[in-house]
């Protein structure tokens, strides 16, 4: 059976991406290798064994187009409105928190964050139903 290990983006800013995901999700560096064009960066912590992959492409100067493809990423706190307050307070870009229900079924609470090259991150109140663990 397969197991997910990481999931890659494109950043523009090595320092600032490196800083942003320490800050906001406690992500820091397990691994970085230089190749002569590009720069992959590992970032995890200790609560999980997943990685966030982020590549710096050498001489890069133009943002990126993320197209109409990406999604998003997710990450769970044990209390969102308690890490939208921490968000917030930092600067961060961040959405209302809301509540997505589904015929009186409560399917999460969560709000989303914007990194520095625009992408998004779901943040999802832990122990919600279904896979929000």
């Amino acid at each position: 059976m397969a197991q997910m290990i990481h999931s890659m983006i494109r950043v523009l800013d090595e320092a600032r991406s490196v800083a942003f995901y320490e800050e906001a999700l406690g992500l820091k560096i397990a691994d970085k290798i230089v190749f002569d064009d590009f720069t992959l960066i590992y970032l995890s912590n200790g609560e999980q064994t997943f990685e966030l992959e982020l590549t710096v492409n050498h001489g890069r100067t133009e943002p990126y187009d993320l197209g109409k493809g990406y999604g998003h990423l997710a990450v769970s706190v044990e209390d969102t409105e308690a890490e939208h307050a921490r968000l917030t307070l930092a600067g961060f870009a961040v959405t209302p928190v809301k509540t997505l229900e589904n015929k009186g079924r409560v399917v999460g609470t969560f709000f989303f964050l914007k990194d520095p090259d625009g992408y998004s991150i779901e943040v999802l109140q832990r122990g919600a139903p279904g896979r929000f663990v």
